[in-house]
């Protein structure tokens, strides 16, 4: 384990997304002193707010992020449908509805970047299962800012292309299995 103060960790991830953050959030515990940070792609008319089941089982408060929100730790905050979520200088969220990246709104590439330009070596950038390229360049940023990387094992992810995108993008620090991607958070 390295010794770095990690300040907010973001998760990126696309087709197959929920099943992986329920593998994940869960098991954090309430006291965890690293906020993270969600974006998941689901279609702009989805009603639904997309966190529910991780909730209902989850001991981090689990909640939609809102414009100008102090990001605090014990939570888990989830992008809003249909806008991006960024990270302003000073440790609040901004929500835009600039265009799509990567064909998506939210984009994980905006908030990865904007995350690394905040907390550059304190931010550690998680990529999951997802069906597009969305993530791997931002996750290239953090690497760049000095942050740690993480990607889901593309050969258990439901959709391996976002996974093999960000492997194939950047030299990441570590691939792990969803169970051991928990672990190591936790253990941080």
């Amino acid at each position: 384990m390295n010794n770095i103060n990690y300040r907010a960790i973001v998760i990126g991830t696309s087709a197959g997304g929920m099943d992986a953050l329920e593998k994940i959030i869960p098991k954090i515990p309430g006291n965890f002193s690293i906020p993270i940070i969600i974006v998941r792609h689901l279609h702009a008319n989805t009603n639904e707010f997309p966190g529910y089941y991780l909730i209902k089982n989850s001991a981090l408060k689990v909640k939609e992020a809102d414009e100008k929100e102090s990001i605090k730790k014990g939570y888990a905050y989830i992008a809003p449908v249909n806008y991006h979520l960024l990270v302003d200088d000073d440790e609040t969220f901004s929500l835009s509805v600039d265009e799509k990246v990567n064909y998506s709104r939210p984009s994980i590439d905006v908030l990865f970047q904007s995350a690394a330009e905040i907390y550059k070596s304190q931010l550690i950038g998680i990529i999951l299962t997802g069906a597009n390229k969305d993530g791997a360049e931002g996750l290239k940023i953090i690497k760049q800012y000095g942050g740690l990387t993480i990607v889901q094992d593309p050969e258990e992810a439901k959709s391996e292309v976002m996974p093999r995108t960000a492997l194939n993008t950047c030299k990441v620090d570590y691939i792990f299995s969803l169970k051991d991607i928990a672990d190591y958070i936790i253990d941080l």
